[in-house]
């Protein structure tokens, strides 16, 4: 059955290979033009953390941009489902080992051939430990992934130029799913020359290129041009994009509302109210595979043991989820009932332990009590991290004026000036609080909201949670027959992050966005993002 689902899999991939991401030529669907344009389109975006490149990427400033400049094997229409890209043909008979076939003619923007080598020396640089890369957790599942020493990927065999397979440390059936991440994408020769400046001006075989040295000005925009050796089909239909970094998002919303900008894919609070009766149906509000988390450090001795497993959920049941989102986000947002998307196959609102998500202000103060006769607090204030180049500040206000009524301690907000800032001080443990971690997903499966966050030593496990229980579930989970049997597991996974509290999730995201009357064809995708391909922008 394993092998038969496997193989399916495979199949679709390749019969979907030539789709457009919403069945249609976006140049004569809606009310768009009848051919590509010249016209720049700007777009929102926020200064990245890492150089440009893909397995160094994984926060939202620097993925907007990778993602344009690199096109991996599998690509994610505007549902969520799998298209091929660069790959032909992906196929299995076991779940384990994989053949992965490339489509002729691929080019990186630099005219060099897209190999099978392209791709393995980009998994293995990825995945070496030496090269501290945060997405090297993707290739985990790989053999001679090693997180204790420096190892080559032994299950990555290079057939021929366009033909290489793939051995796993075991069967995985949804291994294929995750193939469109940016952290599975291939890179030329030069990289390896000098990885250093390749991510200032990095080569790609994406629908963009950065439009020469330069063309990311830092801390103040990006800006990319149409790759003409691209060959797949997120074929540009503008003149290029720029991503503008702004410090707020009150900023660039009035840039849209007054025509200077063109996208928007985060409207401010300030505007919640009112963005969708401005815009008219230039307005978008929809689901996305998006989560907002308060993540609590490991190594914070305040919230060890038995102590601080009780303030954690003291914590998370004094925060009223109900009201917050109603009031601050104007129903742009849904109260959290895991820690996944409701948007994503296998979702589950009567996970067991979830009740801890439930406001109920006697129960928490009942909590704080029982770890106050363990350990006390204090006059210790609990501070909640995030950047201030965002619109967090008064939700965040919102959560710190709920703990602090309920449990009467002091709560607030500590703001870092930019997301770049905030992101280093949280990767060097320098935050004394709890902080933010808002996940946007990178493919649509429920693995991908847990095992990149909580498993033992992952990229994104920020908090620097371990739990045996939990690894156990998700490698279970990972070998399982099918996405129904993993699925099952992971709900379990999640029991055990109801007990242990890692994270506090808190709401589930819509996108709210919009764009100005001077583009067409706008369209968002299921996990939040613009599709910069798809817009048309005359002159």
């Amino acid at each position: 059955m394993a092998a038969l689902a496997a193989t399916i899999l495979a199949g679709s991939l390749v019969l979907t290979a030539c789709a457009s991401e919403s069945g249609e030529d976006p140049t004569t669907s809606g009310t768009g033009s009848s051919g590509p344009t010249t016209g720049i389109v700007t777009v929102n975006g926020n200064e990245p953390q890492n150089p440009l490149i893909p397995t160094m990427t994984n926060e939202t400033g620097g993925g907007k941009i990778v993602d344009q400049l690199f096109a991996g094997l599998v690509r994610y229409d505007a549902e969520g489902a799998v298209h091929n890209e660069v790959a032909e043909s992906i196929e299995t008979e076991d779940n384990q080992t994989f053949t992965i076939t490339l489509e002729d003619g691929w080019t990186f923007s630099d005219g060099t051939p897209v190999t099978a080598q392209s791709f393995v020396d980009a998994w293995n640089y990825g995945a070496l430990l030496s090269n501290a890369q945060p997405n090297s957790y993707f290739f985990e599942s790989i053999e001679g992934f090693s997180y204790d020493e420096d190892s080559e990927l032994t299950g990555l065999e290079v057939v021929d130029e366009s033909t290489f397979t793939v051995t796993l440390k075991q069967p995985e059936s949804d291994f294929p799913l995750r193939l469109g991440y940016t952290a599975f994408s291939p890179l030329p020769a030069s990289a390896f020359e000098d990885m250093k400046a390749f991510g200032e001006n990095p080569v790609g075989n994406g629908p963009y290129m950065l439009d020469g040295e330069g063309a990311w000005v830092h801390n103040v925009e990006a800006k990319l041009v149409p790759n003409p050796e691209y060959k797949g089909d997120r074929v540009p239909q503008n003149g290029g994009v720029t991503v503008r970094f702004y410090d707020n998002e009150d900023a660039a919303y009035a840039d849209l509302l007054s025509g200077a900008l063109d996208i928007i894919d985060n409207i401010p609070a300030s505007s919640f109210a009112t963005f969708e009766q401005e815009l008219g149906d230039r307005a978008t509000n929809q689901p996305a595979a998006v989560i907002q988390v308060l993540t609590v450090p490991e190594y914070l001795p305040q919230f060890e043991g038995e102590a601080g497993n009780l303030r954690r959920q003291a914590i998370s049941m004094a925060i009223n989820r109900e009201e917050i989102t109603e009031a601050i986000f104007n129903g742009t947002r849904t109260p959290a009932k895991d820690f996944t998307s409701p948007t994503i196959d296998g979702w589950s609102d009567s996970i067991p332990g979830n009740e801890v998500l439930t406001y109920d202000a006697e129960k928490a103060k009942d909590l704080w009590a029982q770890a106050e006769a363990i350990e006390p607090w204090g006059d210790q204030t609990l501070t909640i991290s995030s950047n201030a180049d965002s619109d967090h500040q008064a939700w965040i206000d919102a959560v710190a004026n709920s703990i602090r009524n309920v449990l009467g301690i002091e709560a607030e907000f500590e703001p870092y000036p930019q997301f770049s800032e905030f992101l280093d001080a949280r990767d060097n443990e320098a935050i004394t609080g709890v902080f933010r971690s808002g996940w946007q997903a990178d493919y649509p499966a429920l693995n991908n909201f847990l095992a990149p966050i909580y498993f033992t030593g992952a990229g994104s496990n920020d908090g620097g949670y371990s739990s045996e229980e939990f690894d156990s579930l998700v490698t279970q989970a990972n070998g399982a027959e099918s996405i129904e049997d993993a699925n099952a597991l992971l709900q379990q996974a999640q029991e055990v992050l109801f007990q242990d509290l890692p994270g506090i999730p808190l709401w589930y995201q819509n996108v709210t966005g919009g764009h100005a009357d001077t583009v067409e064809n706008v369209e968002f995708s299921w996990n939040s993002l613009p599709l910069l391909y798809q817009v048309t922008k005359s002159e």
